[in-house]
């Protein structure tokens, strides 16, 4: 059956260095697929910016909605503006930031219902791949 998810229904997360909003997830009824609204700040002086992450088992999907900024990933550095999408593969560290004087919005795809499992991110998880 088809169904509607608001952003105000959607479920907040307290992770570093962003707001970010959980819209689609398999908490929230999703078989396999993970959809997430990212806000990123402009960085302030002094501040120290959080490091990369990686997910071990699926690629992420970031579509760029306003801002703008960098994907600083194991392959390379790529500059980003609205209307961009970079994908990255899994097991990639990476981590997007805000170069612009705008809030950085980005909307985030992941093909798996939670991305908990299978993703480290310093100060929020310490997992590893599930693969054998």
């Amino acid at each position: 059956m088809a169904r509607v998810f608001t952003q105000a229904e959607a479920k907040r997360l307290g992770l570093p260095g962003r707001k970010a909003l959980e819209i689609v997830s398999g908490e929230r009824g999703a078989l396999g697929v993970t959809l997430r609204l990212a806000e990123i700040p402009v960085p302030q002086p002094g501040e120290s910016l959080r490091g990369p992450h990686r997910h071990c088992d699926h690629e992420e999907c970031i579509y760029v909605l306003s801002g703008k900024g960098t994907t600083f990933a194991d392959s390379g550095e790529f500059p980003l503006k609205p209307g961009d999408t970079v994908l990255i593969p899994p097991g990639e560290k990476h981590v997007t930031r805000n170069t612009g004087n705008e809030p950085l919005l980005l909307l985030c795809f992941f093909p798996v219902a939670d991305i908990n499992k299978g993703t480290a991110e310093p100060g929020v998880s310490s997992r590893t791949s599930h693969r054998p």
